[in-house]
């Protein structure tokens, strides 16, 4: 019934079964799909009521659910940085968003080691299918210069707020698409990006590879084809049209289009989600590749207030507190699913606390290849697999550039907040919750404790280095 359901939907998508094999499962591909401004509690297993998304819930059930999974930063470039580097935000290269004209964002240095790296040398074919944001062509931080060997998508974060774009990047070549706008459904960016994304587990099922898929969905502007999914959604929900700035001129990437049905189009979007990660374990089964492929989904950060999107309504961010770009749970605690037949057993669940710059030195692990020197991050496999014992961090670190500067540690069940720390410095407060008795940071309790406000300045203080291109704050 699932692949009649993806292939009504996307009849071009549906790709004839080649019968490839693999066997050797000291070498497992590893699909990593990081998706946009959704949610913790965006998706089914975690509490969402209004939006449908069977095949992720059907991943969970198949494999590991975290409950204690973090970003790498509450917005893009930096928690992408963190992901690829194993480096938090006190110590990655990017950690902002920091835009290059016409096109691009700050590249990440040639000198860094990331996840495709360390899978490349392993003997992995390496490909990432959706937003980059991490440099722009023929920098230093172009993917095919940080270890892919194909890249397809939207090379630019900015270009990426229009999902029907005046062009995409295949490789370091600009792919136009003609007369693109919402009318065009031909020309709508992520099934565009989808449709390469399955053609490259086809082309590659002979051998390990490395897929990684940073879908844009659901970040604002809320845009989708009016297929059955959108469909499915219209008439749902009492709407507010959101006015925004329209395709009358096709060049442009500021603000984000109008959309009639705001609600509808997010359920909808999420939902495609769903369905293009159905399409994925389907590729997967049909290439008799499912027992020997590691799939791990997350989200980027918390979910968004833009373009529209109302998360309140949709009860996204569940009992966190925060939003995108606060460093309070909702901005950065995220959905995390992974499952590998045979070493993950499935429906378990951990609360294991761990971050996005676990994931490197994990698949690191996994592949056995040396973890580079001053990263961050600790293989999670055996929260994972539940085999050997896993260590713990002392503590988790986020700083976040904008809105006068934040910064945050979780340490043990404690969590430490503090704000406008680049315009007040060291006269900065810091908040305090106690998240196993106040998950929802309602209660600051920093007056209480003292000398745990005195041990999480000093983390804030020492968890960092100064950065030339992205200043903070050189603390005393």
């Amino acid at each position: 019934m699932a692949k009649i359901f993806i292939l009504l939907i996307y009849p071009l998508l549906g790709i004839a079964c080649s019968g490839a094999t693999q066997t050797t499962e000291s070498t497992p591909n590893v699909v990593l799909i990081l998706v946009d401004d959704l949610g913790y509690a965006d998706i089914g297993i975690n509490g969402q009521k209004y939006i449908e998304t069977p095949y992720l819930d059907q991943l969970a059930r198949e494999g590991l659910v975290l409950t204690q999974f973090y970003s790498g930063s509450p917005v893009c470039a930096p928690s992408r940085s963190a992901l690829m580097t194993g480096m938090h935000t006190g110590h990655t290269h990017i950690r902002g968003n920091k835009e290059i004209q016409p096109e691009g964002q700050e590249p990440i240095l040639d000198s860094l080691v990331t996840i495709a790296e360390v899978l490349k040398s392993a003997g992995y074919t390496t490909g990432a299918f959706g937003k980059w944001g991490l440099g722009f062509i023929n920098t230093e931080g172009d993917p095919l210069n940080q270890g892919f060997d194909r890249f397809y998508g939207y090379n630019c974060q900015r270009q990426s707020h229009r999902y029907f774009p005046p062009h995409l990047w295949d490789n370091d070549t600009m792919i136009k698409i003609p007369n693109n706008n919402p009318q065009n459904v031909e020309g709508y960016a992520p099934d565009i990006i989808q449709r390469e994304a399955l053609s490259f587990i086809e082309t590659n099922a002979n051998k390990p590879f490395f897929l990684f898929l940073p879908y844009t969905l659901p970040h604002a502007e809320l845009v989708v084809p009016d297929d059955s999914l959108f469909k499915k959604y219209k008439g749902k929900f009492e709407e507010v049209p959101f006015q925004g700035n329209d395709y009358k001129q096709r060049e442009t990437s500021t603000g984000y289009a109008s959309q009639e049905y705001p609600k509808a189009a997010y359920a909808a979007m999420v939902n495609r989600i769903d369905v293009y990660v159905g399409q994925v374990m389907e590729k997967l089964k049909e290439l008799g590749l499912e027992e020997n492929t590691l799939v791990i989904f997350t989200s980027d950060n918390g979910p968004a207030k833009e373009g529209g999107a109302d998360p309140d309504f949709f009860n996204s961010n569940g009992i966190f507190r925060g939003y995108k770009r606060d460093v309070y749970e909702g901005g950065i605690r995220v959905p995390f699913i992974a499952k590998w037949p045979g070493r993950i057993v499935s429906e378990s669940k951990s609360d294991h606390i761990g971050a996005f710059w676990d994931l490197l030195p994990t698949l690191a692990d996994i592949v056995s290849q040396d973890v580079p020197a001053n990263i961050d991050g600790l293989s999670l496999l055996p929260a994972m697999t539940g085999e050997g014992e896993q260590e713990d961090h002392e503590y988790l670190y986020w700083e976040f550039h904008e809105q006068g500067g934040k910064q945050a540690v979780r340490k043990g069940k404690w969590k430490a907040v503090r704000l406008q720390v680049k315009t007040q410095a060291d006269n900065a407060p810091i908040e305090l919750y106690d998240l196993d008795e106040d998950p929802s940071e309602q209660y600051n309790i920093a007056s209480k404790h003292p000398e745990l406000v005195d041990e999480m300045l000093s983390i804030m203080k020492n968890a960092r280095t100064e950065s030339e291109i992205f200043p903070f704050l050189t603390m005393q």
